[in-house]
């Protein structure tokens, strides 16, 4: 279809005019897939519309929380109905006791949490605690994998960083990044000699379990196992990050599908329900170090807001009914299985790689198991493939470095038809 772009070309110019790129976030300017943002102007269930009143099937999901699709009326009538209550009151509420006796009993290993209002907050708390139970101030982090913008993780970091060529960042001085030790994704032997050499030096191994900012990467078989081995050998804290993969590859995320219990966790994206939520949480004993019952000080006046609280709550209630995630599973191997024979059919080299509802389609002919694999994916063939799904009308992540996001609300006709535009669009890439 010819996509109207007038409206969103003005709007582009003015926002332009008043942030950095005319964006609030980096990978939303469109850099890495060539031609200009789009402005959204609405979204319910599988589809979002823009300003000039293009309609697009959507694979970003909000890069993830929306599981049910936008605007689910279960979320909008919760948060409409928290709202009329009174949007924040930097007081405790009911709401946060209720969404988190969602979160333990999904995920038993997470014992205590506490609220944030972001996964970079969460991450960077999670950090902070683990360097203060240990006493030790060395972190290990997987390159490419992204914890949000944490100085002292902001080094080979994934997302936004590999789509502009920056792994780290301006700004960040070398003394906070120093602590920082860098591993590949997938390399257990990597992790063996970091902690042999530095194990009393290192608070904890932080990573996302499945990759989901370098495309989606699966760890190998064993791979996690053999982590929490060695960590509780060397006495080093294990943090899974699972603002992605929460609730998302599994009801208990990436620790339940795996098998593995961390002593820490981060989420955010599915449980505030698309407003702006994290969490970090695990052992009781490691989160009585949190103020105000310990020392550890971490605060936020809008952390456990009511509206992410209702958004959350009503989100995990829906995603507790029976058959939620293997209905969810089934739909995201359709399209996988669509756009394997799609490329085939286009006779184009592609790796599509996916776990839940997360998936992404990487021009090589190769594995994708870590960062360097990724760095060596064809990316201006996906920008190309991009702008083609673009024009029949659905909605990728705008980097090769991104997952896509299947949600409940797409139907097994939405399928069909991404099949179809992507087995168009992968044409014209050759």
């Amino acid at each position: 279809m010819k996509l109207r772009t007038d409206k969103s070309a003005d709007a582009l110019k003015r926002a332009e005019a008043l942030m950095p790129g005319g964006v609030s976030s980096p990978v939303r300017a469109f850099k890495a897939v060539g031609g200009q943002p789009l402005f959204i102007a609405s979204g319910s269930g599988s589809k979002i519309r823009d300003i000039d009143g293009n309609s697009f099937l959507d694979y970003v999901m909000s890069w993830g929380p929306l599981i049910l699709g936008h605007a689910h009326p279960a979320v909008v009538e919760a948060v409409r109905k928290a709202l009329e209550g009174g949007a924040s009151f930097g007081a405790p509420t009911v709401r946060e006791i209720e969404l988190a006796e969602r979160v333990t009993a999904a995920m038993p290993w997470i014992e205590q949490l506490r609220f944030v209002n972001s996964g970079t907050e969460a991450t960077m708390s999670a950090i902070r605690l683990a360097r203060a139970a240990t006493g030790r101030p060395g972190v290990i982090k997987f390159e490419g994998c992204y914890h949000g913008h944490v100085d002292a993780l902001l080094v080979k970091a994934g997302s936004g960083a590999m789509t502009f060529g920056a792994p780290s960042s301006p700004g960040v001085p070398e003394d906070t990044v120093r602590h920082t030790h860098i591993v590949p994704f997938n390399d257990l032997e990597a992790v063996r000699r970091t902690l042999d050499a530095s194990a009393s030096e290192i608070a904890a191994v932080i990573l996302e379990p499945v990759v989901g900012n370098m495309g989606c990467i699966p760890p190998g078989e064993g791979f996690l196992k053999g982590l929490a081995e060695l960590c509780e050998r060397q006495g080093v804290l294990l943090v899974l990050d699972e603002v992605m993969t929460g609730f998302r590859v599994a009801r208990g995320g990436a620790a339940e599908r795996y098998g593995i219990r961390p002593d820490l966790v981060t989420l955010g994206k599915v449980i505030g329900g698309g407003l702006p939520v994290g969490a970090y949480g695990g052992r009781r004993d490691l989160m009585q170090l949190v103020s105000p019952v310990g020392p550890v000080y971490q605060a936020g006046t809008l952390s456990g807001n009511p509206l992410a609280m209702a958004a959350g709550i009503a989100t995990l209630d829906l995603l507790s009914a029976a058959g939620t995630y293997e209905r969810l599973e089934a739909i995201s191997q359709q399209l996988e299985q669509g756009l394997v024979n799609a490329a085939a059919e286009a006779g184009v080299a592609v790796r599509v790689q996916g776990v839940g509802s997360m998936l992404s389609l990487f021009f090589t002919d190769q594995p994708v198991t870590d960062c360097a694999s990724a760095l060596r994916c064809d990316t201006e063939r996906f920008g190309r493939f991009f702008r083609g799904m673009l024009e029949r009308g659905v909605y990728l992540p705008p980097s090769q470095f991104e997952a896509w996001f299947v949600s409940l609300a797409h139907s097994e006709e939405d399928i069909a038809c991404t099949v179809q535009a992507a087995r168009e669009a992968l044409k014209q890439t050759v």
